[in-house]
């Protein structure tokens, strides 16, 4: 659908400018990111930081310019700033904590992770849903499908963390560990997060039923992102 394709920019130039800060000294400190210098290897931490601030307005100057209706973009434009603040919101609790008294460690993973990761992919669900004319039910189902795939997304990333090599994923692997970080390996092992995996995966898939075999490729799509090795 071309009239989508503002929208799909928008949420990639998010995703971009989150990589792009995440890596920064002040964070994760990454030097290596798809097999390729970081930006502030490669540019400077001043560029690095200028360009992941670009980034996030240039995506809300492309969906204010799409063709489609105005109460689609504004839907849009609400649907991506509240992703955006939600995957920040996660980055601190990851980096900084601030998690309410009493929460256990489950509680305090899995609100890293609704945050961090699944936010935005849940976002990218809902809107291409929105650009759709999706209805009430069809919004709601995506929604769930969004956030039980963003979830199996990050504990198949803690994983290969933990599995494959820096050559192999392109990018730094073990800092997790060393770090100290709230992981699910760390916490369930590796058995208990391949069985949290298929759990969402199935999940995922019975969010989909609604849709019939129209749904053939996000089922596809979520299948491949389960057994992804990089």
């Amino acid at each position: 659908m071309k009239d989508a394709l503002p929208a799909a920019a928008a949420i990639e130039l998010i995703h971009a400018f989150s990589l792009v800060h995440d890596d920064l000294p002040a964070m994760d400190n990454d030097d290596l990111r798809r097999g390729q210098p970081t930006l502030h290897i490669h540019a400077g931490q001043a560029m690095a930081i200028l360009a992941g601030d670009v980034m996030m307005s240039l995506a809300f100057e492309f969906i204010s310019e799409a063709t489609l209706e105005a109460s689609q973009r504004v839907a849009l434009a609400a649907e991506l700033a509240r992703a955006t603040t939600a995957m920040i919101a996660g980055q601190v609790y990851d980096t900084l904590g601030g998690f309410e008294p009493g929460a256990d460690t489950r509680e305090r993973l899995e609100l890293i992770h609704q945050h961090k990761t699944a936010a935005l992919i849940r976002a990218a669900c809902r809107m291409g849903a929105i650009c759709g004319q999706a209805s009430a039910g069809q919004l709601q189902a995506i929604t769930l499908y969004g956030e039980t795939t963003g979830l199996m997304f990050q504990i198949v990333d803690d994983l290969l963390d933990i599995t494959q090599s820096a050559e192999h994923i392109g990018k730094a692997t073990g800092k997790d560990e060393t770090a100290g970080k709230l992981t699910y390996p760390r916490l369930y092992g590796e058995g208990g997060s391949r069985k949290e995996i298929e759990r969402l995966r199935k999940a995922a898939h019975e969010s989909l039923a609604k849709f019939g075999q129209a749904a053939g490729p996000l089922g596809d799509l979520c299948d491949r992102m389960a057994i992804r090795t990089k």
